[in-house]
């Protein structure tokens, strides 16, 4: 038997699209000899619908394209996933389920057991679980076919009682095929080696693990499927962040023709890299759109991104505006116009000095006497955007979120100014880590200019103005934020790690305070294994301080 694995990717509600794109991979596979393709977790409609799964019609187009692709696989057998009504009254409407097609027959259906409520996932809300599993009869072969989270970390969630493989094992399978829509974290691909290495040890049969690629919105799907022999060693892995279709030959129980491999592990940076550009990238083709634009301060947040941007759709399709205010410094509108110099993208300069003085004028009998405070630097930021807003419905252009994640975190950025934006390219990405970035951006050649990485960070809307003033210093700020977020450590647990006392009160205050702001930003691509958006919901008013 010979079995193709087609890592694809998706648009979310795109019947056509995802339908045609199946076809053509099945029509591939079977022009070089598969007798089976493998397609990903909820291939017919994308990952994740959503509340799409709520109409009645979605769920009929998902069975119609089923249909269709049924149709054009002549010769051939396949598995696809979709979402399908639960023929009884009891429980949810519909199952996460996947179809095997076999020379135009749908013979059989395998609905997801173990469906994720946490971080990003939702399933709980749409799907049925799963409580019945049966294996499926193909050439001669006995598969034990299941979905994603089915292969998981069951022992570590008290609420997945029933293990389908636990089940499927005692059918004595052949081989395992887990259809996947695996989320990218930059941590996350070796657990998934690990995890599904482990699975192969335990039921001590080869798998075959399928997961899509490209962003949809904030998450981004890394791709990456793999296959493993009975004793859990690699043999294979797909390239990342691109699609690709392998087939393998399988014969007496064994995967034929492949040696243990290591796994391809690439270091952090270099993967968030990889996924922002496919992040950005799909954002915008999926979406319909082309063109960029953002505000260029000669900082190193708005040069990386403007960098990304460039990279991922075209320098020519991207725009920077220099928006310099009376506290501007020279070296500034250099430093950016050395980036755009470097990079061959678009760029307008625009001064903001005489729009930021008429609001200050015309605030000045409302103000009265009171000192130049937040409420003046803040103007100045609300009116870079609503420049680059302009420049948004004058021309086409979608405007990019340049803050970073500590600034989300604590609240450092100005509603309706900096924080405005489409989409946020670097809100998953803690300062020094976009230092990092930066760097490994330079790694073959000068593009964010040197001094745009050294000079310490400032927002300039006051004479001497520098981050740290207003903040710790990102390296001990990071580290806070890091522990309290991603690893959901209390204060006191901070503490005992060494942190002073009255700093992480501060820090951690800052970020509950910040709730409101952060739940007015734009989606952020997820990089992390804990991103601010769907996957942190904390209440806005709150008065609780772990």
């Amino acid at each position: 038997m010979k079995i193709a694995l087609a890592q694809l990717n998706y648009i979310i509600g795109d019947f056509d699209y995802n339908t045609n794109k199946i076809i053509d991979a099945i029509q591939s596979a079977k022009l070089q000899g598969a007798d089976l393709v493998v397609f990903a977790e909820l291939s017919v409609c994308g990952y994740s619908p959503r509340d799409f799964l709520e109409f009645t019609e979605f769920i009929d187009r998902c069975e119609l394209s089923a249909q269709k692709i049924a149709a054009a696989c002549k010769g051939i057998a396949c598995i696809i996933g979709l979402p399908t009504k639960n023929p009884t009254i009891k429980g949810k409407d519909l199952y996460n389920s996947a179809y095997f097609i076999e020379d135009t027959q749908i013979k059989s259906i395998v609905n997801k057991a173990l469906l994720p409520n946490y971080d990003v996932f939702d399933e709980y809300r749409y799907f049925e679980p799963a409580v019945n599993f049966a294996c499926i009869e193909f050439m001669g072969h006995r598969i034990a076919l299941t979905i994603c989270e089915d292969m998981w970390n069951i022992n570590d969630n008290p609420m997945y009682v029933i293990s389908p493989m636990d089940m499927l094992i005692n059918e004595n399978p052949d081989l395992m095929i887990n259809i996947a829509a695996s989320p990218f974290a930059y941590n996350h691909d070796e657990e998934r080696v690990q995890i599904l290495g482990d699975n192969c040890r335990k039921y001590r049969l080869p798998l075959f693990y399928v997961n899509q690629v490209g962003a949809q919105t904030e998450i981004i799907f890394d791709g990456g499927s793999l296959v493993f022999d009975q004793d859990g060693s690699l043999l294979d892995e797909f390239p990342y962040f691109s699609e690709s279709l392998k087939i393998y030959s399988f014969e007496y129980g064994r995967i034929i023709g492949h040696k243990p491999i290591a796994h391809d592990s690439q270091n952090d940076i270099q993967q968030i890299h990889d996924a922002l550009i496919l992040g950005i990238r799909d954002y915008f083709e999926k979406s319909g759109f082309s063109k960029a634009i953002l505000g260029l301060s000669g900082g190193i947040d708005s040069a990386l991104v403007c960098a990304l941007a460039a990279k991922a759709l075209g320098p020519d399709n991207v725009m920077a505006v220099l928006m310099p205010s009376e506290y501007s410094s020279d070296h500034s509108i250099q430093d950016a116009l050395d980036l755009v110099s470097n990079l061959g993208c678009k760029h307008e300069i625009i001064p903001i000095k005489e729009a930021a003085a008429a609001f200050e004028n015309m605030m000045k009998p409302a103000f009265k006497d009171l000192p130049f405070n937040v409420a003046e630097e803040n103007i100045q930021a609300r009116s870079r955007a609503i420049i680059v807003m302009a420049m948004s419905n004058k021309f086409g252009y979608i405007l990019l979120n340049t803050s970073n994640k500590s600034e989300c975190a604590v609240g450092y950025g100005t509603l309706y100014g900096d924080m405005a934006g489409a989409i946020g390219v670097l809100g998953d990405l803690y300062k020094t880590q976009v230092y990092k970035l930066a760097h490994y951006m330079n790694r073959e050649r000068t593009i964010i200019p040197e001094n745009s990485i050294v000079k310490p960070p400032s927002a300039e809307l006051r004479p001497g103005q520098k981050d740290s003033d207003s903040l710790p210093e990102y390296d001990i700020l990071d580290g806070v934020l890091y522990q309290y977020i991603e690893l959901k450590k209390s204060a006191a647990e901070l503490i005992a790690m060494g942190y002073d006392e009255a700093l992480v009160k501060r820090i951690l205050r800052m970020v509950n305070v910040a709730e409101f702001k952060r739940n007015q930003a734009p989606p952020i691509l997820r990089v992390s294994p804990k991103a601010f958006g769907i996957g942190r919901r904390m209440p806005i008013v709150g008065k609780y301080l772990s």
